[in-house]
C-alpha cells in the first residue's frame, strides 16, 4: 500500500513541476521578443547645402519683334526684279524690290533739260538788263523797259530754282524705284511677283519685315507686385528670364525696360516689357514664353531638394538624421521653392542630412537605413534595398 502511495505523489510532483517549467517558457517568449531592435525604415538621404536663391515673380508673356516693317513701294511702275528670298536676312540698305526705273530716268533728263533752257535764258536777260541799267542813266531807255528786263531776270531765276526742285523730284523718285530694306532684319513670305504692277497708295506690302535682334517680350504681373517691382527697376534694371512652354529649359535672358504708365483695372495686372539681345534668335516673335523676373537674391540661404519638405500639423517640417540612423521631426520655414529646391530660412543648418524620400513610414525616433541621394523610391515611398 505505501509503495503505490508514493508513485503517486511522484507522479503528481513530477506533472507540476514540468506545468511550471512550460508556463515559465511560454511567458519567457514575449520578452525576449521585446528585446530584438525594430528593422531599419529604407530612406533616401540628401545634404542640406548654402546657396544663393532668387526671388521669382512668374508670369507668362509674348515675344514681339524690335521692328515690324511693311515694306511698300512709294512711286509706281511695274516690278522687274526681285532681290531677296523669302525668310532671308538682309542687312540694311539691301535692294528688295527693283521697279521699272525707265519713267524716272525720263523725266530726270527732261528736269535737266529745262533747267539748261532756262540756265542759258538767264545769262541773256542778266546781259540785257546789266546793258539797260547802263543805258538807263544816260537818258537812252526808259525806266519801264529796265523794270520789264529786271522782272524777265527775276523769273529766270524763280523757274531755275523750279528746275532744280524737279531734278530732285526726279533723282528721288528714280532712288524709290529701287526699294531697299529701311533696317537689318528678316523677311517673310513675298506677296508680289515680277511683272506686277504697283502703286505707292497700295495698301497690300510687298513684303513683310522683322527685326529680331533685339526683341521684346511684353508680359503681365499681379498689382500686388508693382510696388516691389518699381522700387527695384529704380535702382538698376531688373533681370527678365526666358523660360520655354515646358518652364524648364531656359531660353534668354534679359532686362526689363517698361514698366506700364497705368494698371488694368479689368484684370488687376500691370503690363511690363522685358528686352533680349536674342543673338542667337531662339525667341520668335509672336512666340509664348514663361517669363521669370529675378526681384532679389537670397545670399547662402540653406536649400534642400522640395520633396524632402511634408505638411506637419503647425507649418512644414522634414526628417532630420541625427547620428545613429535615427531621425528627428524638424519644423522649418521655407521661403520659396525654386526649379526644385526649397530655401530654409529656419530650422535647417547647411551640412546638416535630411530624408528626401521614404517619409511615409517615419515616426519620431526612427532609424533608417540611408540610401545616396540617386535612389530611386517604390510606390510605397520606400527605397529598394
Amino acid at each position: 500500500m505505501k509503495p503505490r502511495l508514493i508513485a503517486v505523489v511522484a507522479g503528481v510532483v513530477l506533472a507540476a513541476g514540468g506545468g511550471a517549467l512550460w508556463v515559465t517558457r511560454d511567458r519567457g517568449a514575449p520578452a525576449a521578443t521585446a528585446q530584438e531592435p525594430a528593422p531599419a525604415i529604407p530612406a533616401t538621404v540628401g545634404i542640406v547645402t548654402a546657396q544663393d536663391m532668387p526671388i521669382l515673380l512668374h508670369g507668362i508673356g509674348t515675344v514681339q519683334a524690335f521692328n515690324t516693317i511693311a515694306i511698300k513701294s512709294r512711286v509706281d511702275g511695274t516690278i522687274v526684279k526681285v532681290d531677296f528670298t523669302e525668310g532671308q536676312e538682309v542687312e540694311a540698305g539691301a535692294v528688295l524690290v527693283e521697279i521699272d526705273p525707265r519713267p524716272y530716268r525720263a523725266a530726270l533728263a527732261q528736269a535737266k533739260a529745262a533747267k539748261a533752257q532756262h540756265t542759258a535764258q538767264l545769262e541773256s536777260a542778266q546781259l540785257d538788263f546789266e546793258r539797260t541799267s547802263k543805258l538807263i542813266s544816260r537818258g537812252f531807255q526808259t525806266q519801264q523797259s529796265f523794270d520789264q528786263q529786271r522782272a524777265t531776270v527775276s523769273q529766270l531765276n524763280a523757274a531755275l530754282e523750279g528746275d532744280q526742285a524737279q531734278i530732285e523730284t526726279a533723282e528721288l523718285n528714280l532712288e524709290y524705284a529701287n526699294i531697299r530694306a529701311p533696317i537689318a532684319g528678316r523677311l517673310g513670305a513675298r506677296l508680289v511677283d515680277i511683272g506686277n504692277l504697283v502703286r505707292a497708295g497700295d495698301a497690300a506690302p510687298l513684303v513683310m519685315m522683322t527685326q529680331v535682334r533685339p526683341v521684346f517680350v511684353t508680359f503681365t504681373l499681379p498689382q500686388q507686385n508693382f510696388e516691389d517691382v518699381r522700387d527695384r527697376q529704380l535702382k538698376a534694371p531688373l533681370l527678365v528670364k526666358a523660360y520655354a512652354g515646358d518652364d524648364t529649359r531656359e531660353l534668354s535672358t534679359g532686362r526689363l525696360t517698361l514698366i506700364d504708365n497705368s494698371i488694368d483695372q479689368l484684370t488687376g495686372t500691370i503690363r511690363l516689357k522685358a528686352q533680349f539681345a536674342n543673338e542667337d534668335e531662339r525667341l520668335w516673335p509672336g512666340q509664348f514664353v514663361n517669363v521669370r523676373v529675378v526681384l532679389d537674391t537670397r545670399r547662402a540661404v540653406a536649400t534642400v531638394p522640395a520633396q524632402a519638405v511634408q505638411d506637419g500639423p503647425d507649418g512644414p517640417i522634414v526628417y532630420v538624421v541625427k547620428p545613429g540612423d535615427t531621425v528627428h521631426r524638424t519644423a522649418i520655414e521655407v521661403a520659396g521653392v525654386q526649379d526644385g529646391l526649397a530655401a530654409v530660412t529656419q530650422g535647417l543648418a547647411p551640412g546638416e542630412r535630411v530624408v528626401i524620400n521614404g517619409q511615409f513610414r517615419l515616426t519620431e525616433g526612427a532609424r533608417i537605413s540611408a540610401a545616396p541621394p540617386g535612389a530611386s523610391a517604390n510606390a510605397s515611398g520606400d527605397v529598394p534595398k
